[in-house]
């Protein structure tokens, strides 16, 4: 393998591995994975069984949020000293909602080098097949069970303006759902992506509020991921914006910093913000 740094120091490559399908596993990932000093991994048990079918003997190493605190420092001291590391996940891409952030930053903090091998993920899988708006989007991650961040999670999703995507359990799906219609979004387009390259892989489409009625006495099965549609902005006040234009000119500001203000505080389309800042 020919690696992407050179010199004494070591590197942490972060591997993507199969979520499902085991033939998502790249040729760069099974070389990285082969030749690295050892391998880190979140259930190494899970990750063994993935060694196995490629036939990799590299040795394991356990890693995961109730250690990654009392490791990070060894672990940074011997890639300081040439050590290579492979991170995994159970599945998919490490990082995303997965154990390694800290060991991420610390290694950049140390100057050692962060390689990302890339590869599956269920967030990047359910958001291109769902067929939602892809120019932008917000990742939240599993939604938090119950208390004051979930109802600000669920509220922040239902004021969103652009698609939202969200891991949950399957068991609270349908109960995720209709919290998300009583926040205002029971109109909205959304997905429910589940076994995500598998064989029984299903993208169930309809709205929110639907969507909740369908899995509320039948929770899906496997996997799920949640893709929901952004809301409709709110119509533009043009008098209002006039005023507010003319009284940041009057504050000294230039007309760029207007526009930007305009669209940045306001939503203003560019087009609209550039005129009423030369008015």
């Amino acid at each position: 393998m020919e690696h992407p740094v050179v010199g004494t120091a070591g590197a942490l490559f972060l591997v993507s591995t199969p979520i499902g399908n085991l033939g998502d596993l790249s040729a760069r990932a099974l070389e990285t994975l082969r030749d690295a000093d050892a391998i880190l991994a979140e259930d190494t048990r899970h990750t063994r069984a993935l060694l196995a079918h490629f036939d990799l003997h590299t040795p394991l190493e356990s890693y995961h949020e109730h250690n990654e605190a009392a490791t990070t420092p060894s672990l940074v001291s011997r890639l300081q000293l040439g050590a290579r590391f492979a991170l995994v996940s159970d599945a998919g891409t490490p990082l995303l909602s997965d154990p390694g952030a800290r060991l991420v930053q610390a290694a950049v903090a140390a100057g050692v080098p962060v390689v990302p091998i890339p590869g599956a993920s269920a967030l990047l899988a359910a958001l291109v097949g769902a067929a939602l708006p892809t120019d932008r989007f917000t990742f939240f991650g599993f939604v938090p069970r119950k208390g004051p961040e979930r109802r600000a999670l669920v509220a922040e999703i239902a004021a969103l303006r652009h698609t939202a995507v969200l891991y949950e359990a399957p068991s609270r799906v349908a109960e995720t759902l209709q919290e998300l219609a009583s926040a205002g979004a029971a109109d909205r387009a959304a997905v429910v992506a589940r076994e995500l390259t598998k064989q029984f892989e299903e993208y169930c489409r309809g709205t929110v509020s639907a969507l909740a009625a369908q899995f509320a006495d039948a929770p899906p099965r496997g996997e799920v991921v949640i893709v929901v549609q952004g809301g409709e902005a709110p119509p533009l006040d043009e008098p209002a914006l006039r005023s507010r234009a003319a009284a940041l000119r009057a504050e000294g500001l230039s007309a760029r910093d207007v526009v930007r203000v305009l669209m940045e505080d306001e939503g203003a389309p560019r087009n609209l913000a550039y005129r009423l800042a030369h008015d």
